[in-house]
């Protein structure tokens, strides 16, 4: 019988910073790294498969499960050097799981569509490579749905939340904080409205009170800091909708924080 798995929201960061030197366009990265490098140590058991919900799939007007036996690697990125359009994540797929997941959401009332083709974007590969580097555990990918719903994606995460039980890994893959336009400032009024959103979600994603969590992340963007630390779109966002849906009534908690040109962003743990 498999013990059950926490979930996770984890950032990805910046582009293919894994398999750059040093500091990146993006900044530096080397706190995720750490960060990453301990997820798998503190898992309860090796996982059946990792489902992976990426804010790099964001284009498909229903939630979309990869079936592919082998996924191919899509790379989402542009203007890296060379090097970084040769990297290879060889995790299999699962497609028997993932049909499992779909049936899963389809008693929930949630449809899906399937994708065969679709290769591991940087949303998925670039933190698993860091995080599981062995390439061992199947994976399995998963978009979010294009009208980027706040409430629909709660819900999709509580669908989910009995995969848990089954020895699944559910992993949220954004950013929370991914404002492209200002990416690179450490302007002050800027680097303060990053703060109080950081501190803002760790309030939410750790209260007790769930229902309360859920109404808060909900209206998220009627938060003015929200709209200064996620710009054009909040798709980077939508992944903290789901894992915080898939924790269920447990709290959630603030597991890293790292900074970035002077501006912080997190990763959580339920469970």
């Amino acid at each position: 019988m498999s013990q059950k798995q926490p979930v996770y929201f984890i950032p990805h960061g910046g582009g293919p910073w894994h398999v750059m030197e040093g500091n990146t366009r993006f900044g530096n990265w080397a706190d995720l790294r750490a960060f990453l490098e301990s997820v798998q140590g503190e898992l309860p058991e090796k996982p059946k498969a990792i489902l992976v919900i990426t804010a790099h799939w964001d284009d498909v007007g229903t939630v979309t499960v990869s079936t592919a036996e082998k996924p191919g690697m899509f790379y989402d990125y542009y203007g890296f050097p060379p090097h970084t359009y040769q990297i290879k994540y060889p995790a299999p797929g699962a497609p028997a799981i993932a049909e499992h997941v779909r049936k899963v959401l389809a008693d929930a009332g949630i449809p899906t569509e399937t994708d065969s083709e679709r290769g591991y974007d940087h949303g998925t590969f670039v933190p698993l490579m860091v995080a599981f580097p062995d390439a061992e555990i199947p994976v399995i990918q998963m978009s979010i749905r294009q009208d980027l719903d706040p409430a629909f994606h709660i819900a999709l995460g509580r669908a989910l939340a009995p995969l848990r039980d089954e020895g699944i890994l559910i992993v949220g893959s954004g950013l929370s904080y991914h404002n492209m336009r200002m990416f690179g400032s450490t302007e002050p009024g800027h680097v303060a409205q990053a703060k109080a959103f950081d501190g803002w979600l760790k309030e939410t994603l750790e209260t007790a009170d769930t229902a309360e969590r859920d109404t808060r992340l909900a209206r998220w963007w009627d938060n003015p800091d929200a709209r200064a630390c996620h710009f054009p779109t909040p798709e980077h966002f939508l992944p903290v909708m789901v894992a915080a849906g898939a924790g269920g009534d447990e709290a959630g908690h603030q597991v890293f924080q790292g900074i970035v040109l002077e501006k912080p962003y997190s990763g959580y743990r339920w469970g």
